[in-house]
């Protein structure tokens, strides 16, 4: 498995990332087994968020149940976890008291001293820098976070953060695949006025995170489009399929290893988050971190996927 340290930390990071966001109603053994089979193919981050359930922390929970890590094992594992979502509603919320009232509920939830990144989960329009400043400033000094980032945020969002919160913004998690990147997309055609891909809907995010150090964490790497189902076996995304799985044979790996691979191709040196409760998709993901396509195959799936290369 392809590693890196992630900037700002000492964590030896992967480029592939086990997300537990549906492990609720899984058993002791099938929650073992998905991390067993994720450990195997070099996967030793895990990704949480507090919404995950439901109940909220529920499937942090559930984790540490099935799991009873030793302290040994725990300090194995790099442990992320997301807050800022509330329900009913939902709503965002980065006041001083959710973010660190949320925090100690997932310490607690997870059954372990400390958290290796807590991260922003969606941006709140009534954000109070300062206030985020201050629960994370708190959160560190008492031991409990180690490092902070964001999701779903864009360039100047983080800038607006940036004004009070000193410490590093380590990772911005964002939804994107081979047919959901219109934040690789609209730069591939820029000044293409005619083009409705050539609209910047980020402003840059990942230009942005790259000149400041920031890990991209894709989310949803096998969805078409927003919660619009996945494109793997998917006879919309016909031409795409059949790319990938010429691709796939010709590097003797699974679809879902060339859709990972193009992500981690990107020199961005991303994360992909895997959000599969099957241990065969892991095992099958992971192994497209060291497939390196090449500039002819990234592109072709880029087109086979409905975008535009002017």
């Amino acid at each position: 498995m392809k590693t890196f340290t992630l900037p700002g930390t000492d964590i030896t990071a992967p480029a592939v990332v086990l997300g537990l966001m549906r492990i609720q109603d899984k058993s002791d053994e099938e929650v073992r087994t998905l991390v067993r089979t994720a450990m195997d193919a070099g996967i030793d981050f895990m990704d949480h968020a507090d919404l995950y359930g439901p109940p909220y922390h529920g499937c942090e929970r559930r984790f540490a149940e099935a799991l009873s890590l030793s302290p040994a094992e725990r300090e194995a594992l790099t442990i992320q976890t997301k807050c800022g979502i509330r329900q009913p509603g939902p709503y965002f919320d980065f006041s001083y008291e959710h973010i660190v009232e949320s925090a100690n509920a997932s310490l607690e939830a997870l059954g372990t001293d400390y958290l290796d990144i807590l991260l922003l989960h969606r941006p709140d329009a009534l954000v109070e820098p300062d206030e985020v400043a201050r629960a994370f400033d708190d959160l560190h000094a008492a031991g409990k976070v180690r490092h902070f980032g964001v999701s779903n945020h864009t360039p100047g969002q983080i800038e607006l953060l940036k004004r009070s919160v000193e410490r590093p913004l380590v990772a911005n998690q964002i939804q994107l695949s081979v047919t959901h990147a219109p934040s690789i997309a609209s730069g591939i055609a820029a000044n293409m006025g005619d083009l409705d891909q050539s609209i910047d809907r980020d402003n840059g995010v990942v230009d942005y995170c790259r000149l400041n150090d920031i890990t991209l964490q894709a989310w949803s790497p096998f969805q078409a489009r927003f919660f619009d189902g996945p494109f793997l076996g998917n006879p919309n995304y016909g031409e795409l399929n059949a790319v990938i799985d010429r691709l796939a044979g010709q590097y003797s790996v699974a679809p879902e290893a060339i859709a990972v691979a193009w992500l981690t191709r990107h020199p961005a040196q991303m994360q992909v988050v895997l959000g599969t409760t099957t241990p065969a998709r892991v095992e099958a993901a992971a192994q497209g971190a060291d497939v390196v396509l090449t500039r002819a195959e990234w592109y072709e799936m880029f087109r086979a996927a409905g975008h535009t290369v002017p």
